[in-house]
């Protein structure tokens, strides 16, 4: 069976850092924290888990403060987390078996990353992470900011998921490190344009970030990927400008970079639902339905535009319409998906009263 080092970078984190904690100390067989400049009871939580614990002056360096977390690892693999992450105890259960059978040979794991959840606890979005390593390998972290894990060999897919509960932000603060680099001559390569642009959006420079999603978009050389996402976010960003018919357009451009995806069909969809177009609507939200989710994806997953969101809002649509038996099926349906949400029972309930009229 091999064993585990996690490895963590933390800074004034008292109010999660004992949920992370608490859910991995029986899978792990060793606990790296690096802080870099709590001023709370972080570190005092810390050392209630683990002897392991080490400072890191701060330079405005994620990836930085990851590798020398990583360096101090003396187990056969390094799971890495954030204090803000825990393991749900099923997820807990699947770990455990992947550490009692995990072939050695296996030089990473990819697994789930849950970063939204809905109001009933499931979760709505779905991100890929190279979460466990094998230390021989020395994979390194890259960029200062939004950091990534670059790994090679053999890379195994994993139905484990780590949950992800943000509790506080700065929102400036990683725009501010992008800045920084930007005001010392530094040119940021395509993957750092584009979070810079999300961390733009984020504090509400919306047209700075257009400028920027438009030169990842103009790059011939880019990743499609890059591409698309920069077509659903200068979508986002008309829309908080209120340019509507733009917001359409760059959704109905990411057809150009690849097949439809039921996150982007959806918003086509919901468009056309909100200015009372609800033929156009339902067509849309049929396409969604149709289409097949992809399997292994590395980039983000919005699970409820492939679940039970186009039926919900096809029983709205049907509703609409006045097609009332097309509208309890599809609600139905999304009811199959989420039997507990109110808004779906109050539809049932509604609909059912106005059929028996």
């Amino acid at each position: 069976m091999i064993t585990i080092s996690l490895c963590m970078i933390v800074r004034n984190e008292e109010l999660v850092l004992g949920r992370c904690l608490d859910s991995v100390k029986d899978l792990v067989d060793e606990i790296i924290i690096v802080d870099t400049g709590s001023t709370d009871c972080t570190k005092e939580i810390a050392a209630k888990y683990t002897n392991h614990l080490f400072h890191f002056d701060w330079i405005d360096d994620f990836s930085a403060a990851r590798n020398y977390s990583f360096s101090h690892a003396t187990q056969d693999y390094i799971l890495w987390l954030d204090a803000d992450d825990w393991l749900q105890q099923n997820d807990l259960e699947r770990f455990k078996t992947l550490k009692e059978t995990l072939d050695p040979n296996v030089d990473s794991v990819c697994m789930d990353y849950y970063t939204g959840f809905d109001a009933l606890g499931k979760p709505t979005a779905v991100i890929k992470r190279n979460r466990l390593v094998k230390r021989s390998r020395q994979f390194q972290w890259h960029d200062p900011v939004h950091e990534h894990l670059v790994v090679g060999g053999n890379v195994i897919f994993s139905d484990i998921a780590v949950s992800h509960g943000r509790v506080h932000t700065n929102n400036k603060r990683n725009m501010l490190i992008y800045q920084g680099m930007l005001g010392k001559g530094e040119t940021l390569s395509n993957r750092q344009l584009l979070h810079y642009a999300m961390e733009l959006f984020a504090n509400g420079y919306y047209e700075k970030a257009i400028e920027i999603y438009q030169t990842i978009i103009d790059d011939s050389t880019g990743y499609f990927e890059n591409k698309l996402e920069s077509c659903d976010r200068i979508a986002y960003c008309y829309r908080e400008l209120g340019n509507k018919e733009q917001e359409l357009q760059f959704l109905l451009k990411t057809f150009k970079y690849d097949i439809p995806r039921a996150d982007y069909v959806c918003r086509i969809a919901y468009f056309y639902q909100e200015n009372g177009d609800f033929v156009k609507a339902k067509n849309w939200y049929e396409l969604a339905i149709r289409l097949e989710k992809p399997k292994n994806r590395l980039f983000g997953v919005n699970n409820v535009a492939w679940t039970w969101f186009p039926h919900l809002q096809l029983a709205v649509c049907y509703g609409k319409l006045g097609q009332l038996e097309q509208a309890y099926e599809r609600n139905e349906i999304a009811f199959s998906y989420a039997p507990n949400d109110p808004n779906i029972l109050n539809n049932k309930k509604l609909l059912e009263q106005l059929l028996k009229k």
